[in-house]
C-alpha cells in the first residue's frame, strides 16, 4: 500500500519530489485515494498524518534538479504508475518499514 506523509524537514523524508505540470515530465505519476484500503501499489496514494501510519514519507521542493522523484497528480488512477525505470520504483510501499 502506499500511505504517504509529507513531512517538514527533508531528513525526516525517504524522498524528495517535485510535483510537475504534465504527466510526460514526471518519474511517477499518483492518484490520490480517499480510503487505505484502496491505497495500492505505488501510485494510488492515502495521504497520513502520523509517521506510524506510513509507508512513505515525502519532502516537497519547488524545482525539478533538488528532486529525487518528479511527481504528477493524475485524474485517473488508470493513469497511475512509473513513467520510467526509476531507482526507487518498487521502494515506495516498504519504505518506512
Amino acid at each position: 500500500m502506499a500511505k504517504v506523509m509529507v513531512v517538514k524537514y527533508e531528513s525526516q523524508a525517504d524522498a524528495r519530489v517535485c510535483e510537475v505540470g504534465y504527466e510526460s515530465q514526471a518519474d511517477l505519476c499518483w492518484y490520490e485515494v480517499g480510503y487505505g484500503h484502496q491505497a495500492q501499489g505505488e501510485a494510488l496514494w492515502q495521504f497520513v498524518d502520523y509517521d506510524n501510519q506510513a509507508d512513505f514519507k515525502i519532502f516537497r521542493v519547488k524545482y525539478e534538479n533538488q528532486a529525487d522523484i518528479k511527481i504528477c497528480k493524475v485524474k485517473y488512477p488508470e493513469q497511475a504508475g512509473w513513467k520510467n525505470n526509476h531507482k526507487l520504483r518498487g521502494r515506495i510501499t516498504n519504505a518506512g518499514g
